[in-house]
């Protein structure tokens, strides 16, 4: 794993993150998304039925980029994803406490949640 350089750790409290995965034609996908980051790992609380969850169980590579302000300071990870359950909804709470949302409240009642999470395997900083 490669590690988030201090230069840049604070971005990653940042609101908004854009996930980028790979779609079944080939062609990258693109989605705005929220995030909690520990120290060099950061997770993604997704809905079963999104595509882009999808994307990522068809092939796990994957990157994050969080822009800073001005926008043109950013940080990618490059990595794979690890998907796991989380039935009970204990990270979808934990990450919806950071944005004051229950993200129960966005999910159809057939609908349940899994926790991505990216250990970056390359780290790209700049500005």
């Amino acid at each position: 794993m490669t590690t988030i350089p201090e230069s840049h750790r604070d971005l990653l409290s940042a609101q908004v993150a854009v996930l980028g995965t790979i779609g079944s034609s080939g062609r990258p996908q693109l989605s705005g998304i929220w995030f909690l980051a520990e120290d060099d790992t950061v997770r993604l609380s997704l809905n079963t039925a999104r595509q882009k969850l999808k994307n990522l169980q068809a092939n796990p590579k994957c990157s994050l980029i969080i822009f800073g302000d001005p926008p043109y300071r950013y940080i990618e990870l490059r990595g794979d994803a690890e998907i796991t359950p989380d039935d009970d909804y204990s990270f979808a709470d934990k990450l919806g406490a950071k944005y004051g949302a229950d993200l129960r409240t966005r999910d159809n009642p057939d609908d349940t949640r899994v926790v991505v999470t990216i250990r970056p395997k390359r780290v790209v900083a700049w500005g």
